[in-house]
């Protein structure tokens, strides 16, 4: 097993001596895909690291909460990461559609509200918009039920495709009240008000928790950045990791600590299990 690193700041090392100091105070918040769960072409096909589990299954009694942030629906994250009825993941929460969706371990059962009207709009007239766009072979709908994403990894050309559908995807978000999120190779369409970052520090202020950590790979991650470092200034030390891709540079520039993808992510928790016995 790897040693704990090192926080390559001082605010980094500050949240992981807090967090080793009082770990049943403590929040782990992790995305899922690119963080637990290597990207693919197809995300349908997306499953947790094989070891993402038996990590997380160590490291979650110790904590007072390991909180999964992702844009996918909660059910469909529970799925993918085969969390549901593992022994010593009671302390498991998963916050779906950036948190307007939430399952609990205990419970197994998930708690929405009502969707967004928006999206249903915006899902009638897609591949409308899609085909004044131009052509795009490749390009293609992921239905994600409280909200629509349009990726282009398949495409011949993915970042001339996506570059060409963010401005028409903006103007069709704009005209249904929903907002897009860019991301790797794809684009979300999902209704405002709620992102990574909201989600998180509601959680983390609801758990009455004294320190975070939060690792992340990708744009949509950003929010839940930067809510750690306004929990940092109100005093809940924190500590940032970035599940490293050569894609997306701007969390490694935020972050506290690199780590390589989801093999390196699985690597910490361990790591961070085995500092704790």
């Amino acid at each position: 097993m790897d040693p704990l690193p090192t926080p390559q700041t001082q605010p980094g090392r500050d949240g992981l001596a807090a967090l080793l100091a009082k770990p049943t105070a403590a929040i782990i918040g992790l995305d899922f895909d690119g963080t637990l769960a290597p990207i693919v072409a197809d995300p349908e096909q997306a499953r947790a690291h094989p070891e993402a589990v038996p990590a997380l299954a160590a490291l979650a009694p110790k904590v007072a909460s390991v909180a999964v942030v992702t844009g996918r629906p909660a059910g469909v994250a529970v799925r993918y990461g085969g969390f549901a009825g593992v022994p010593g993941l009671e302390h498991l929460t998963v916050l779906g559609h950036y948190g307007a969706e939430r399952w609990d371990a205990v419970t197994g059962t998930v708690t929405a509200p009502a969707p967004d009207p928006g999206v249903a709009a915006v899902r009638a007239e897609l591949p409308g918009v899609l085909d004044r766009a131009g052509a795009w072979p490749g390009t293609w709908i992921e239905e994600k039920g409280r909200a629509v994403a349009v990726h282009t990894r398949r495409a011949e050309d993915p970042q001339a495709a996506f570059e060409a559908l963010r401005g028409p995807l903006a103007d069709l978000a704009t005209r249904h009240g929903l907002i897009v999120e860019p991301g790797r190779m794809v684009l979300e369409l999902r209704p405002p008000g709620m992102d990574k970052g909201v989600a998180l520090a509601e959680y983390v202020r609801g758990m009455g928790a004294e320190s975070v950590l939060y690792a992340g790979d990708d744009l949509g991650d950003l929010p839940a950045f930067a809510a750690v470092e306004e929990l940092r200034a109100d005093g809940v030390p924190g500590l940032l990791v970035c599940s490293g891709s050569t894609e997306v540079t701007e969390l490694a520039e935020r972050a506290d600590m690199v780590v390589n993808g989801p093999a390196g992510v699985v690597n910490l928790l361990r790591a961070l299990a085995a500092q704790l016995d």
